[in-house]
């Protein structure tokens, strides 16, 4: 009974400083500075001159990256209790999908396009760093409401696509010609890309009232659009800060039920322990 409680206690002991190791502000510093790195040996990699040199240096270098990340994922799994609250996590099942990736395709390190897929492992910074993860889940919150959006403006580029070709499929042929030229056409417009230069003027040059067309489409389809997309995303960051901020203060009270329900086990199973050792020295 005695080794057994011993055993727990050494187990409790472990996990505690597993936790304490992985809960240290250190810990994700150290992390991030892992990950930076690696990005700049992936940057490095691409100077045919310097990889070739140098290519076994990058290859070990990139293999204990990889089985630290490896290890930091087996501390934070650890770390976890229950282990299945671990898997609950999109940004976790993230990293493992990525370091999993990483060691099938270690061994192939000389086939430039699984070499490609190794830069995937800077996108771990996005996991890592809380500012850049309540970005992403910010913009995760945001595509409900952007499906209204993206057909809204759907709409309009098509209205304003059919209503081109119509005006404008002879003046110019190589923008207008088509319906699908057309939409190409309103899509660079709609970036601001050389949409005077490039687009208006000739055809203004020929039809003197053609400003109206691409001005009303810009106006709707760039400022207006833009800005409701815009719109909804910062309320959405805003929202995201906020549930953030509220979990921080109100923390969960069914976390608190079973941590409390875990002391209490404890407490019950020393006080067995106790009472059976009293009880073998009264006999």
């Amino acid at each position: 009974m005695n080794q057994s409680a011993n055993k727990s206690k050494s187990k409790n002991s472990l996990l505690s400083y597993i936790q304490s190791i992985v809960g240290h502000s250190a810990f994700t510093t150290t992390i991030i500075i892992l990950i930076i790195i690696n990005a700049i040996i992936v940057g490095l990699e691409t100077y045919p001159n310097l990889y070739d040199q140098y290519e076994q240096w990058f290859y070990y270098a990139d293999l204990a990256l990889l089985w630290i990340f490896t290890v930091e994922i087996a501390l934070r799994l650890t770390a976890v209790r229950p282990t299945r609250d671990f898997f609950k996590s999109g940004w976790n099942w993230f990293d493992l999908i990525i370091v999993a990736s990483s060691h099938i395709f270690v061994g192939a390190h000389f086939i430039t396009v699984l070499r490609i897929l190794r830069v995937l492992r800077v996108l771990r910074a996005i996991s890592v760093i809380p500012s850049l993860r309540r970005l992403v889940d910010a913009l995760l919150m945001t595509i409900p409401a952007l499906g209204n959006i993206m057909l809204l403006m759907g709409i309009i580029f098509y209205i304003f696509a059919v209503t081109g070709t119509m005006l404008f499929a002879d003046v110019a042929p190589d923008y207008f010609g088509s319906l699908q030229l057309s939409l190409l056409t309103l899509f660079q417009v709609v970036t601001l890309e050389s949409w005077a230069s490039g687009v208006m003027r000739p055809i203004f040059e020929q039809v003197t009232w053609s400003w109206v067309y691409f001005v009303s489409f810009i106006l709707v389809g760039t400022f207006i659009i833009f800005n409701l997309f815009i719109g909804v995303i910062v309320n959405n960051v805003e929202k995201a800060n906020d549930v953030e901020i509220a979990a921080t203060n109100d923390p969960d009270p069914a976390d608190d039920s079973k941590k409390e329900l875990a002391e209490l086990k404890e407490e019950i199973r020393e006080l067995k322990q106790l009472i059976m050792q009293n009880n073998k020295k009264d006999q």
